[in-house]
């Protein structure tokens, strides 16, 4: 057997079962014993799939023996987030009414990873609904940080960022809304890529959306991974046209603008005098603006024309807001609605204009939206790169699912502040659809990770991976907690 590390890269991982040093089926039994070890504890993979990834490790023997190597991920053990249809495994988004729920046929994204010959080990924990920046739920119960146990790993698509960091999989495929992969790759130092709005057919990502629905707008499918070009390695898995569009459509995503970071003109967005963010967040910003200049690269403060994070964040929330609650029935809208009026949010009024907006209003809102959509085309005209923060906190201690989210508080240096503020740095990218990368650089006095984004143009996906590339291979990248290695 070859000297595989579980925190080896995905990529070292397969080119050592081509060059057949470790077999599909070695590959596998060594996560199947970290999983055993160490997942009582942290509670990452809640739906095993252990029978199946059997069978599929023995496949990719097979065809090794054969001299066939035929696909992507050939004989590769990974994870998928719980919502996310594959056939024959359930998927609850974490709610007791979908509890049983057993999927009848794999979503596209999923087909797709299996149709690369992926080993799947079995699925992660969420947030109920996907709804919250942690994974803990009724049926499954909650995940915990491998940094800090006391600490959640973030959300929704927390518990496959908790399983990488752990060294139990070697790749996670999730879904990002509000920051559902970008979160918790930060909260527990990993990578993790929001692809561009269309590029990864979203339907199947979720119980019972099995086909394309145009209407849905900024959810997306993307990796978590250890490194950037695992990152990079998935996308080019899963990244392709709906079903009806494959007719005619090929995505044909271009390289990324630059190889060198010498070149890169990279925009760092600037703060808001409202909104208050982690001052060991602030600084690794700060460190990372003067790494890049010392590269070469050209850093300063920018942000499209005409562009407020403030109003961009309620036309954000509006529509969020409308999405999130669309099947929710007319009595708990307006229980909803009542329950937020007391809420200390300064979005909490596009909150409510969001959960019984009208068709009309839905109109006026996508338009708004791609007026912001042409601001940024203009914009990546003259940058390549938009850097912020992931989120305004690292992780923190655990909060109860059962709290409802409109109640808490997060601790910002010395202010408290509603707990919703984690998603506003996450609706950069999401409001306009386009591509954003999350990476680890440095941690905290304390010992937890710090994530920063880098947001690409859209299409674009490309260059914001290959960005957090550069910088992997120039300062270093993703660093096991202590007690895993």
């Amino acid at each position: 057997m070859a000297s595989i590390d579980p925190f080896s890269s995905a990529t070292t991982q397969l080119a050592a079962l081509r060059k057949r040093d470790i077999s599909a089926s070695e590959l596998l039994a060594l996560h199947l014993e970290r999983i055993t070890r160490y997942n009582p504890h942290i509670n990452a993979i809640v739906i095993p799939n252990e029978e199946q990834a059997h069978r599929q490790a023995a496949a990719a023997d097979a065809r090794l023996a054969r001299g066939e190597w035929h696909a992507a991920l050939q004989g590769l053990p990974l994870t998928i987030k719980e919502c996310v249809e594959v056939a024959g495994m359930r998927a609850t988004m974490g709610v007791q009414a979908l509890e049983h729920y057993v999927s009848e046929k794999s979503g596209p994204a999923a087909q797709a990873i299996l149709d690369a010959g992926a080993v799947v080990l079995g699925k992660t924990n969420v947030a109920p609904y996907l709804g919250d920046w942690q994974a803990d739920n009724p049926i499954f119960g909650r995940t915990n940080n491998p940094w800090n146990l006391a600490l959640t790993p973030g959300g929704s698509t927390g518990g496959g960022s908790a399983a990488l960091a752990a060294g139990l999989t070697a790749l996670e495929f999730g879904t990002d809304l509000g920051g559902s992969i970008r979160v918790p790759a930060a909260f527990c130092g990993v990578y993790g890529h929001r692809s561009s709005e269309t590029a990864v057919p979203r339907y199947g990502s979720r119980p019972g959306a099995s086909r394309p629905n145009p209407a849905s707008v900024m959810g997306v499918v993307g990796p978590l991974a250890r490194s950037a070009a695992d990152l990079q390695l998935a996308m080019d898995v899963i990244a392709g046209p709906a079903v009806g569009e494959d007719i005619a459509w090929h995505l044909n995503m271009p390289s990324a603008r630059h190889t060198s970071l010498a070149d890169y003109r990279v925009a760092l967005l600037p703060s808001a005098d409202w909104l208050s963010v982690d001052e060991e967040i602030v600084a690794a910003l700060d460190n990372l603006a003067q790494c890049l200049r010392e590269q070469g690269a050209i850093v300063e403060e920018a942000q499209p024309e005409g562009f407020d994070l403030r109003e961009y964040t309620e036309i954000y929330t509006e529509l969020l807001y409308t999405f999130l609650y669309a099947s929710r029935s007319e009595e708990e809208r307006e229980r909803t609605v009542e329950e937020l009026r007391s809420s200390p949010n300064i979005f909490v009024r596009a909150q409510i204009a969001g959960l019984p907006a009208s068709a009309g209003r839905l109109i006026v809102l996508h338009a708004k939206r791609e007026q912001y959509r042409e601001m940024f085309r203009a914009f990546y005209r003259q940058w390549d790169i938009l850097l912020s923060p992931v989120t305004i906190v690292t992780a923190f201690e655990h909060q109860g699912y059962e709290i409802p989210i409109y109640k808490r508080t997060l601790k910002v240096n010395q202010e408290r502040v509603p707990y919703e503020y984690i998603s506003i740095y996450p609706g950069v990218a999401t409001l306009i659809g386009h591509p954003a990368t999350a990476f680890p650089w440095g941690r905290t006095r304390a010992g937890s990770p710090i994530g920063l984004q880098a947001v690409g143009p859209y299409l674009e996906d490309r260059t914001p991976i290959s960005f957090a590339g550069l910088l992997e291979r120039e300062f270093g990248g993703f660093v096991a907690p202590a007690g895993y290695q």
